[in-house]
C-alpha cells in the first residue's frame, strides 16, 4: 500500500509517499525558516500563504518521481494540532486529491506522527512503552499502551520545551530559529559557571514547566550585560543542562511510575544531541532502552504523517466526510489502532 502524507501544520511543507509492503519513503521537504526570520518566529500568515506556493508543485514533482497518482492507494494529511491557517491548505489538497481520484483520505494527528517516527527507520519499541514528546509548540510524555492508545502522563503547564529555547536564545542574541543555535552554543563549551533551577523536579508528578528558566536567564542576562561571546556561551551551556536535566528526571520518573522499560524521544527538540545522550546513559544503566528517530525525521515531514496514516489506512479507519481542521487535539482521544483489528 502507497500512502500519499501531507504536512503544513506549521512553517514546513512536508510531501512524502510511504509504501507499506517495502518501507521505502520518497519524500520533498520545505522550510520557511527564511521567511520568518527577520520577525523572529513563525508568522502565521505568512505560513499558510506560503504553502499554497509550495505545497502543490512539490506534489506534483513527486508524483512525476512514482509514477503518477495510479500508484497511490491512500492520502493521510495533518488534521492537527497546528495553526488553522496551515492546517487548511494542507487539508483541502489532501481532500481535493482524494476526491479526485477516489482513494481513502484520513486526517493524522500531527503528534502521533512525531510519536510513531522512530519506526520508519525500521526501530519499533516493544509495547507497552513511554514517550518523551518535545517540540516547539508541545511537551508531552505519553504512555502508549498500544498503537493509538494513549494516556497523558505529564505536559508543560505554560512554554514547550522548543518555545523556552528560543525565547532564551533570543535574549543572547541568536538569530531565529534560535532552539539549535543555543543548543550548537551551548556545546562549544564543557562547563558554566552559572546555575539553573530544575522546575518541578522537586516535587511528585510528571508535569513541566519552563517560564521560570526563561525568567531566571532573563535575571543572568541583565546582571552580566554586556554579554560577550564566552558569556553567552557559559549561559547557553547552563541553560541546556538544566532543561535536559530536567527532562531526564521525568522520563526516569515516568518509566519507574509504569514500570515500562522503553522510552521513544521525538519532536524537533528531539534532535539535540545533549538530551540524547543524557537519555541513552541513564537508561541503559536502568536496564531500559531509548528510541529516537533518525535525524530528519525529528523536525516536521511528510513521511511520518504518511506512515502514521498508513497504519490507520490499513485497517480501514477514513473520515472522508470531515470538513474541519483542529488546532487543538488530544492524543487521548484517538482510536486505538489495535482494536480496528490489529
Amino acid at each position: 500500500m502507497k500512502v500519499l502524507g501531507i504536512e503544513s501544520s506549521c512553517d514546513e511543507t512536508g510531501i512524502a509517499v510511504y509504501d507499506t509492503e517495502s518501507g521505502q519513503i520518497w519524500q520533498r521537504l520545505y522550510s520557511q525558516i527564511e521567511k520568518h526570520r527577520e520577525y523572529g518566529g513563525v508568522v502565521p500568515e505568512l505560513a499558510s500563504r506560503d504553502h499554497v506556493v509550495k505545497a502543490a508543485p512539490m506534489l506534483v514533482d513527486l508524483l512525476e518521481e512514482i509514477g503518477g497518482t495510479d500508484v497511490l492507494d491512500g492520502i493521510a494529511y495533518t488534521r492537527g494540532p497546528g495553526l488553522t491557517g496551515a492546517l487548511m491548505v494542507g487539508a483541502n489538497l489532501a481532500r481535493g486529491l482524494a476526491f479526485a481520484l477516489d482513494k481513502p483520505l484520513l486526517g493524522v494527528h500531527h503528534m502521533e506522527g512525531h510519536l510513531l517516527a522512530p519506526m520508519l527507520s525500521g526501530d519499533s519499541p516493544s509495547l507497552p512503552f513511554v514517550a518523551l514528546l518535545v517540540s516547539g509548540g508541545h511537551t508531552l510524555l505519553v504512555e502508549v499502551l498500544e498503537l493509538g492508545s494513549y494516556r497523558i502522563l505529564g505536559e508543560s503547564l505554560d512554554d514547550a520545551v522548543g518555545e523556552a529555547f528560543d525565547k532564551t536564545a533570543k535574549l543572547l542574541g541568536l538569530p531565529y530559529p534560535g532552539g539549535p543555535e543555543l543548543a550548537a552554543l551551548a556545546d562549544s563549551v564543557q562547563a558554566s559557571s552559572f546555575k539553573f533551577p530544575r522546575p518541578m523536579t522537586n516535587r511528585p508528578g510528571l508535569d513541566f514547566s519552563f517560564s521560570g528558566l526563561k525568567t531566571a536567564a532573563l535575571t543572568i542576562v541583565r546582571k552580566n550585560e554586556p554579554l560577550d561571546a564566552d558569556l553567552r556561551a557559559d549561559i547557553a551551556h547552563a541553560f541546556q543542562d538544566a532543561v535536559v536535566d530536567t527532562l531526564r528526571i521525568k522520563c526516569m520518573r515516568a518509566l519507574e511510575q509504569t514500570g515500562h522499560r522503553s522510552l521513544v524521544i521525538a519532536g524537533g527538540v528531539g534532535a539535540n544531541r545533549h538530551l540524547r545522550s543524557e537519555l541513552q546513559q541513564h537508561l541503559e544503566e536502568a536496564g531500559a532502552r531509548l528510541y529516537f528517530p533518525a535525524l530528519e525525521y525529528c523536525t516536521d515531514n511528510g513521511a511520518m504523517i504518511a506512515f502514521a496514516g498508513a497504519l490507520r489506512l490499513l485497517q480501514g479507519q477514513t473520515d472522508q466526510d470531515v470538513s474541519d481542521v483542529k488546532a487543538r487535539w488530544s492524543l487521548e482521544s484517538l482510536p486505538a489502532i489495535a482494536a480496528m483489528g490489529v
